[in-house]
């Protein structure tokens, strides 16, 4: 446990530095590499969902694999070695500081009322046209990514390095980065990204469930609406149309009193998602920063939950 707080106060001073050449990077020039050698010989569909189940089982153990035997090598050449590699693998696996500084350039360009430069600074973070977004919509976009984001970016990795290290953590984020890249189901990706999208759905199952009860204890510890943030959790968490991202967005949407979800685009194409949360008001700029808070309070009693179970087991 020792090594993941280091790792989590690191991220909390550095971050994640453009300099850095992050292993997701590696993850997605692998991904990027597959994909373009698969398309070259395969364009059935069947063809493409099983050169899509490679590309899942291949990146999943080339991640641990090598994972291991960076961490059993540094171990190998001298334990203080090993505790530095350990804590700076599990250092690149959380980013509560991106999440953080990338919303809160949506949160200081609304603040400047230069709307275009927000709906610039949100379409790096979210999938959707922001071309014609409200001043509202637009800080929607950033809480429901940071409520969505606390649990695959942050606390199931930290969950999974609880369970297996820094190498089963990189291996959750090698899930994610194949998600987040193939595991679209639109006409490109429906079937090549087809093992990568069921995949991360069953490793953020057990997280995402449990970042909305950690935003649920977290509202209560802000004084924020703690009993709306369950009550709006349970109702509400099927409306997403992911099995999982439901959760943290519904407790965090009860837990700050608004409505998140609703219908955007997607290019030209409209999706018709449905709300979760009720409008007991309107949407602020400031909420982006009260969504900030109680990711890192919820992120907080995590490390000390993990930190208790580690002394009483």
């Amino acid at each position: 446990m020792g090594s993941l707080w280091i790792a989590f106060v690191l991220d909390i001073f550095i971050g994640d530095p453009y300099w850095f050449y992050h292993p997701v990077r590696i993850m997605g020039k692998y991904i990027v590499v597959f994909e373009q050698t698969t398309r070259k010989f395969v364009t059935s569909k069947e063809g493409l969902k099983i050169a899509g189940i490679f590309l899942t089982i291949s990146t999943i153990l080339l991640t641990y694999i090598i994972s291991i035997f960076i961490v059993r090598g540094s171990a190998a050449i001298n334990f203080y070695f090993y505790i530095f590699i350990n804590i700076v693998l599990l250092w690149t696996a959380i980013a509560p500081k991106s999440l953080m500084m990338e919303s809160m350039k949506v949160y200081y360009a609304l603040k400047d009322k230069n709307i275009n430069q927000a709906r610039l600074y949100l379409s790096y973070i979210v999938g959707r046209d922001t071309t014609q977004l409200t001043e509202e919509e637009i800080a929607k976009g950033a809480i429901e990514t940071v409520a969505e984001n606390l649990s695959d970016g942050v606390i199931a990795p930290i969950l999974y390095a609880f369970i297996g290290g820094a190498p089963l953590a990189l291996t959750y984020k090698g899930i994610n980065t194949l998600d987040s890249m193939v595991g679209y189901n639109n006409d490109k990706y429906k079937f090549f990204g087809w093992a990568s999208a069921k995949t991360d759905d069953i490793a953020n199952y057990l997280p995402a469930r449990l970042t909305g009860v950690l935003i649920f204890l977290a509202s209560i510890l802000l004084k924020r609406d703690a009993k709306n943030s369950w009550r709006i959790m349970v109702r509400d968490n099927s409306s997403h149309l992911s099995p999982n991202a439901g959760f943290p967005e519904a407790a965090a949407a009860g837990a700050l009193g608004i409505k998140l979800g609703g219908p955007c685009y997607y290019g030209n194409n409209l999706v018709k998602k449905p709300s979760m949360g009720d409008s007991l008001k309107s949407i602020e700029v400031y909420d982006i920063k009260r969504m900030n808070v109680l990711m890192y309070t919820s992120t907080f009693l995590m490390l000390i939950i993990l930190t208790t179970i580690t002394f009483l087991f």
